[in-house]
């Protein structure tokens, strides 16, 4: 007969005391310690409460777009005839080549769009004038006071501004943009630049189809007027980088053009000095000779046509300007503030002065009892 043992639960939480947290005994520590912890909650609660109120502003404008596809033309007669001489024209007369959307962000990132962009004009409130971007991001004037950036600058970021005040501003050399290739920026540019990261962003939306650009900034109408030239300059990019495609094209259908009029003269004058030569003569060999170079001038006479028509089709589409951006949000004026969140704010500060204070309740003692095991940290004995 086998011996069963009863398994009492309390005998387990007495052999394994590690294994199991008691609640109780955890609520009774954060109740013990309730005044500190109230302490802690009301210091983020008030750090939280000033961020909201004095808090710099930020609003945010933006407007929503839909790029233009490449569309086919129909050009099939012309694209067999042309295939009967030996030109293969390929994709470039089928096809109206522009930049996919997903290089669109590639795009707004570059140093020339920025560079660009730097010269809108802004106006603000204070100002009686418009100024340009560029300014408006590097003179001392402009620059607002920020409490979180301020409290930042000078606890985290003290050493580097120590660093920087010793090693003073590094010697830059001025280029001559005319005589380099690359793109050559001052020192305000790169600081405008920088700034633009936290100004300017750009989201290409490709499941629904539609690409948000927008700008956050302190005032409502530079907000609105920065989204606005950045839709508009990316929309220049775009149809600048269409108008050189569709100047290649010219330039290959010239060509073209060209070697098939050489052809067609040529078989022009071939077909006519044979029958001048010929004439009267009624022999098999003439009649075939004739029919020979028939059949070779109506075929150059087509292929001329059409490539005389193409020529001028593709002209036309040098000088079009389509545009290549459809809008369904245009940008529209911030009537009030994106930031501060100042609900968001108060809540997230309470809530995470809450995890603080009850996190020090509640590790404290562990910690301590940490240093105590520790070699070393044990009390000299006489």
């Amino acid at each position: 007969m086998k011996n069963t043992e009863t398994v009492n639960p309390q005998n387990v939480r007495k052999n394994n005391p590690e294994q199991e947290i008691d609640l109780v005994d955890l609520l009774h520590k954060l109740w013990v310690q309730r005044r500190f912890i109230l302490k802690v909650v009301a210091a983020f609660m008030v750090i939280g409460l000033l961020l909201a109120l004095f808090g710099r502003k930020e609003y945010t404008a933006g407007g929503q777009f839909v790029p233009q596809t490449s569309r086919s033309m129909s050009s099939s007669s012309m694209s067999s005839l042309a295939a009967l001489a030996g030109i293969n024209l390929g994709n470039i007369m089928g096809n109206e080549q522009l930049i996919s959307p997903m290089v669109y962000p590639n795009i707004v990132n570059s140093n020339n769009y920025k560079r660009d962009l730097l010269q809108t004009k802004i106006t603000l409130a204070d100002e009686e004038e418009p100024i340009t971007l560029l300014t408006y991001l590097t003179d001392e004037k402009y620059e607002r006071f920020s409490l979180v950036g301020t409290i930042l600058k000078y606890t985290i970021g003290l050493p580097g501004v120590i660093v920087r005040a010793i090693k003073g501003e590094p010697e830059r050399t001025e280029l001559n943009q005319e005589e380099f290739p690359f793109v050559v920026l001052s020192k305000e540019e790169k600081q405008a630049v920088s700034a633009l990261k936290d100004i300017l962003s750009i989201d290409v939306e490709e499941k629904y189809g539609y690409i948000e650009i927008s700008a956050q900034m302190p005032e409502p109408m530079a907000a609105a007027q920065v989204a606005e030239s950045a839709i508009t300059l990316l929309e220049h990019y775009v149809t600048e980088f269409k108008l050189q495609k569709v100047a290649d094209n010219l330039a290959f259908v010239q060509g073209r053009y060209e070697e098939v009029k050489a052809d067609y003269e040529r078989i022009q004058a071939e077909r006519a000095a044979y029958k001048d030569a010929n004439q009267g003569l009624a022999t098999s060999r003439a009649q075939t000779m004739i029919e020979n170079l028939d059949n070779q001038y109506q075929l150059a006479n087509g292929i001329y046509s059409e490539m005389a028509a193409q020529l001028e089709r593709a002209k036309i589409q040098v000088k079009e300007t389509t545009p290549v951006f459809t809008m369904i949000d245009p940008v529209t004026l911030p009537n009030k503030p994106s930031k501060p969140r100042r609900m968001m704010t108060l809540v997230g500060f309470t809530f995470l002065g809450i995890l603080a204070a009850c996190g020090y309740v509640l590790l404290k003692p562990t910690v301590q009892q940490i240093f105590r095991d520790t070699p070393g940290n044990d009390e000299p004995t006489c």
